[in-house]
């Protein structure tokens, strides 16, 4: 008898077990409702990584912005230069940027530390020369990939204005020679494929101007790193995210430098945007 309720109660147990388990058509289900889910949140989850990079990206921007007007009211509102143009001015950051292994690519102590504008945004603030969103790498000595040092370049009206050209749009040696700082931007962050020296290059294009317009061009490659975005600083201390229309303004990062100076095609009304941001005719 006993033996016999054992027997029952084991029996029991076993369909007990069988009926709590899942069959193949309940686990396909379950995995089905998963896939879905995953691709609901998915982009989601992509679209805030997106802002979250912006955000950080505008506050890089920011940070430097605020340590590059220190710099005009420390040094008798003399601003620093994207290029080289000599006494009283001071570049703002020397070296150039490419694909190679040379040190200046990897090491901020080459030429980042260097900047004249380091002691005003933190000695050892790095990271904020470069956007979060900034796939370029490069191999350092060791033969380990490394993150390059810089993102971002200095509009050439804080130069010569050589594409401009300068002898036809206003440049800046002085803050106070900003016409309309809420209109100037000042830094950009630059396509890892075009970026070399630390100027940024426009060549004007105003339809008040009909002259420009003959041929309009892209010279230097802005960023699109937050889905077709880049950031800007402004002179007036504010930073923004600035989305391009155009296809031949966005070209895809290949870990090549790409030929500068082009046709900028569908993309002529970005170039016309961001001549308007850029300076003023004479």
């Amino acid at each position: 008898m006993k033996r016999t309720s054992l027997h029952y109660a084991g029996r029991c147990r076993g369909r007990a077990a069988r009926r709590h388990g899942f069959t193949l058509i309940e686990l396909l289900v379950v995995i089905a409702i998963i896939a879905i889910l995953a691709g609901l949140l998915l982009p989601t989850l992509g679209r805030a990584k997106l802002k979250a990079q912006g955000i950080g990206c505008m506050n890089n921007l920011r940070q430097m912005m605020l340590g590059w007007r220190l710099y005009a009211d420390d040094n008798k509102d003399f601003l620093l230069a994207s290029l080289d143009v000599g006494s009283p001015r001071v570049l703002w950051c020397s070296g150039n940027l490419d694909y190679s292994s040379a040190q200046g690519n990897w090491d901020p102590q080459v030429d980042i530390a260097k900047s004249p504008l380091m002691p005003f945004i933190g000695r050892n603030s790095f990271a904020i020369w470069k956007c979060p969103a900034d796939p370029s790498r490069v191999r350092n000595a060791a033969g380990q990939l490394m993150p390059r040092v810089r993102s971002n370049s200095m509009s050439q009206v804080f130069d010569f204005g050589g594409w401009l050209p300068g002898s036809q749009f206003r440049v800046y040696p002085k803050l106070s020679n900003i016409a309309n700082p809420a209109k100037t931007w000042v830094l950009v962050d630059e396509h890892p494929d075009s970026i070399n020296d630390a100027a940024f290059a426009v060549q004007m294009a105003v339809p008040s101007l009909p002259g420009t317009m003959n041929d309009v061009r892209i010279i230097d490659y802005p960023a699109s790193f937050h889905g077709g975005a880049c950031g800007f600083s402004f002179a007036d201390g504010h930073s923004e995210i600035h989305r391009w229309k155009g296809k031949t303004i966005q070209p895809k990062v290949t870990g090549q430098l790409i030929p500068l100076n082009q046709p900028a095609s569908d993309s002529k009304n970005d170039i016309l945007w961001l001549s308007d941001v850029t300076t003023l005719a004479k």
